[in-house]
Parts: C-alpha cells; sequence; structure tokens
C-alpha cells in the first residue's frame, strides 16, 4: 500500500523522471537516503516501470497519428498470441490493447504521412492472418496529451 509520501514521489517522477535523488529529497523535505530507498522499492515493486523520454513525434517527422480499431475473424487462443506477436513487431504500432465491447484491438498509429499509413495498413497489417475488419480514425489535435497531469489517490 502507497502512503502520502510514495504517491508524492511518483507524482513528482512522472512530472520529470530526470530529477535527482537530492532534488526530490529537497521537494519532500526529507534526506536523500530514504527517498533513495523507497524509489528502489517502488521500481521492485513495479510502481516505477521504466523512466522513458517524452518525444515530438512531429518535429521527428511523423506527422499522422492514427487510432486503429481491430476485429478478428476468429478467437481462438493460439490464433489470438499469434495476432498479438505479430502485430508488436510493426514499428509503426506504438500502442496496443486487447480490449471489450465492439472490436477486439485498438492500435495506435505513427507515421510520417498518409502515403506511409497506406503502406502500412495494405502491405503490413492486411498481411496479418485472422483480421475481420480495420476501423482507422486520424488524430486532427492532441487536446489533452498524457502530461504532467497523474492524479495518484
Amino acid at each position: 500500500m502507497l502512503d502520502s509520501t510514495d504517491k508524492m514521489i511518483l507524482s513528482h517522477l512522472y512530472r520529470n523522471a530526470k530529477l535527482t535523488i537530492k532534488e526530490l529529497a529537497d521537494l519532500l523535505n526529507l534526506s536523500s537516503t530514504p527517498v533513495f530507498e523507497r524509489i528502489k522499492k517502488l521500481e521492485n515493486s513495479g510502481y516505477i516501470k521504466g523512466y522513458h523520454a517524452s518525444l515530438d513525434y512531429k518535429m521527428l517527422g511523423y506527422d499522422l497519428v492514427a487510432y486503429c480499431t481491430i476485429s478478428l475473424s476468429t478467437h481462438q487462443r493460439t490464433l489470438i498470441e499469434k495476432f498479438e506477436s505479430e502485430i508488436t513487431q510493426f514499428s509503426e504500432v506504438r500502442e496496443c490493447y486487447h480490449m471489450t465491447g465492439l472490436f477486439d484491438y485498438l492500435i495506435k498509429v505513427i507515421v510520417p504521412d498518409m502515403e506511409s499509413y497506406q503502406h502500412f495498413l495494405t502491405k503490413k497489417l492486411a498481411s496479418l492472418e485472422n483480421i475481420a475488419r480495420v476501423q482507422s480514425s486520424f488524430v486532427m489535435t492532441d487536446v489533452k496529451p498524457d502530461k504532467y497531469d497523474l492524479s495518484i489517490r
């Protein structure tokens, strides 16, 4: 169970994972050693899964973001596992979620342009077995990106 100090550590690291132990300790009015020990405990218990840089894909030349819903033809365990193994191999697929409801999977695809998306869709995604239907939606504006708004209860 997390206490309020653990939650504050997670909140600060979520906003800025580059904080040093000393900077974090100063923010929490604690000494460095207990903060270091708490962070290690949070990492070892799985609350902190890693530290990542948040990239600006547009600046890197990736101007098109698509969310695709995918429905499978058959829901046999081996076919589901095969699909999941194959979809994770595509560099264009940045996120993949197995869902309930009207479709089976939701994927986030980031590519340079529509031509690249068409290539991904027709040459890569269409090569996978067991896909019944794909529906694509394209991001026009990132209204609320996942930044600095983690509310830890």
